[in-house]
């Protein structure tokens, strides 16, 4: 160092242990924190024989969110180290949260079911009478005959599922929500039916001619089927499941299991995941469950780094669980946001109105922009934290299958929809729908069907005598009571006064109409 630079770098040093009463030993190299005005890059930039560029110097202190971070020739003092600590974990378990929801949903819908009293694959939660807002159900459906269970890879190995003739889309996907295969109408068996075979993720051997395979990256995989109704009525698809849908395993084939049908219409149990601390442990439960192989080292370190590691016990300590209490409802909240309150320009469905997309960027796999910007994390967040189910047939284009979705959370003037107002929703003629049109309101807090005097908080095309206007149109009333003119009252759908609520319009056989958005409904106007 020449003399030009060490009177000041003296008079630095002198100056900086004079304001922060460092102490530095052989046996203690320890920063203490106190108030300090932001130094001067240009008195730090002079202890340096050449220049140094401002970018890569830091301060020593540093004003954020966090509040002043204090450091020493670059050097983070202890109560900063310890800050910055705390707000690592507290990130890790907010992004935990945003990016375990589909674990977790899946988790939240296995131990539901077994509430309902199905444990094994043979099995099945059925909707004799349809599903009705006892349950607690993401965006449940009440237009279709649900026929749902899971399959245990892991003790039954490869499983056969036989679906009848007649069924309408079903899917299976894993354990974090991804598709697996498609069944039914969409399925390659287009409707005619069928045997499948599904695999284990570590199988590895030959398989018998015969089946519809696909191989899972799980153990756990959600099996759900839906029957359309005939005549208004579900006792067709009822019946249809009841004597036509097999599960067993491969092993088994010679000597089935007999299946049980537990009918869950009017039956009340939860399948929703933890929006608390418990949402840790859901997804701790799923990941010693599933092999390493099921998610993708990112994801896995992810959860590794608040704990949740395969073969490691989930227990964190008081420091830690106060974090991830805190991360969780912050997680919550974010969610709630990126579902009901989005900024993504891309979940409009159309150039006007309010009517928005389940799938932002129109891919199942969540990739955005065809995979230039990859995994779309809000669009899934939001995806699974409001619904279930994950198929192509439910974002491609497949005119006459599958099916397609718009959700209505703001009436026509931007606000949320409110219980205590009255609305009116004009459906216009010709609803480009080959199989049916339905509108279901959804509960907020829940997101399950909206509990309220109506035991099906909806009207369907094929179930509902819904009244036409004199162009063909159908309007719908919304309100605590009915607020329908007279001759239309099976128009009126009930909210409640105190809550919100949502809606989704549902096109099962969608027609081209709905993709080149010549046909799109009314928007929610406030009757005042």
């Amino acid at each position: 160092m020449n003399l030009k630079h060490k009177l000041p770098y003296a008079i630095g040093v002198f100056s900086l242990l004079a304001i922060i009463n460092c102490k530095n030993t052989s046996e203690e190299n320890k920063i203490e924190d106190v108030v300090v005005e932001t130094s001067s890059l240009e008195s730090i930039k002079e202890k340096y024989n050449t220049d140094i560029p401002d970018k890569i110097l830091t301060p020593d202190a540093v004003e954020t969110r966090l509040g002043t971070l204090n450091f020493f020739d670059g050097l983070p003092s202890d109560e900063t180290t310890k800050k910055v600590y705390d707000n690592l974990d507290f990130m890790r378990g907010v992004e935990t949260f945003l990016n375990g929801i589909p674990a977790t949903s899946i988790e939240g819908i296995r131990l539901g079911l077994e509430e309902a009293g199905a444990n094994t694959s043979n099995q099945v939660v059925i909707f004799d009478e349809l599903m009705d807002s006892n349950p607690l159900f993401l965006t449940g459906n009440t237009s279709t005959v649900y026929a749902t269970t899971f399959l245990d890879l892991k003790n039954d190995g490869p499983t056969v599922v036989e679906i009848p003739a007649g069924c309408g889309p079903g899917t299976v996907n894993d354990a974090y929500f991804r598709f697996v295969v498609d069944m039914g109408a969409p399925g390659p068996d287009r409707g005619k039916g069928g045997k499948y075979l599904i695999l284990p993720p570590d199988f590895d051997g030959e398989t018998p001619e015969g089946y519809f395979v696909a191989k899972s990256t799980s153990y756990v995989n959600w099996l759900i089927l839906r029957g359309f109704l005939v005549d208004g009525k579900p006792d067709f698809s009822s019946e249809m499941f009841r004597n036509g849908l097999k599960i067993y395993p491969l092993k088994d084939k010679d000597k089935q299991p007999s299946m049980k049908f537990i009918n869950s219409s009017k039956k009340l149990f939860n399948t929703i995941h933890a929006n608390n601390f418990d949402f840790y442990k859901e997804l701790n439960d799923v990941i010693q469950r599933e092999p390493v192989s099921f998610l993708d080292p990112e994801l896995r370190g992810l959860f590794a780094s608040i704990g949740i590691e395969k073969e490691i016990p989930f227990n964190p300590d008081n420091r830690m669980q106060d974090i991830l209490t805190d991360a969780v409802a912050v997680g919550n909240a974010t969610a709630r946001a990126i579902t009901f309150k989005t900024r993504e320009k891309e979940s409009s469905i159309f150039e006007t109105g309010h009517w928005e997309s389940g799938f932002i960027g129109g891919s199942y796999q969540w990739l955005k922009s065809d995979g230039k910007g990859g995994r779309f994390l809000d669009a899934r967040t939001r995806f699974f934290y409001a619904a279930t189910v994950n198929t192509p047939a439910m974002v491609l284009k497949m005119i006459g299958k599958g099916s397609q979705y718009a959700i209505a959370f703001l009436d026509a003037d931007g606000n949320y929809l409110d219980g205590k107002n009255n609305y009116t929703l004009n459906i216009p003629a010709n609803v480009p729908a080959k199989d049916f049109w339905s509108v279901v309101m959804y509960d907020p807090q829940t997101r399950s069907e909206l509990q309220t005097g109506q035991a099906l908080p909806s009207v369907s095309s094929q179930r509902t005598p819904l009244v036409k206007n004199e162009d063909g149109s159908v309007t719908l009333y919304f309100g605590a009571t009915n607020s329908a003119p007279e001759g239309k009252e099976a128009n009126w759908l009930q909210s409640v006064k105190g809550k919100g609520f949502f809606v989704i319009f549902r096109l099962y056989g969608p027609l081209e109409p709905w993709f080149d958005k010549t046909w799109q409904p009314g928007d929610f106007k406030l009757v005042k």
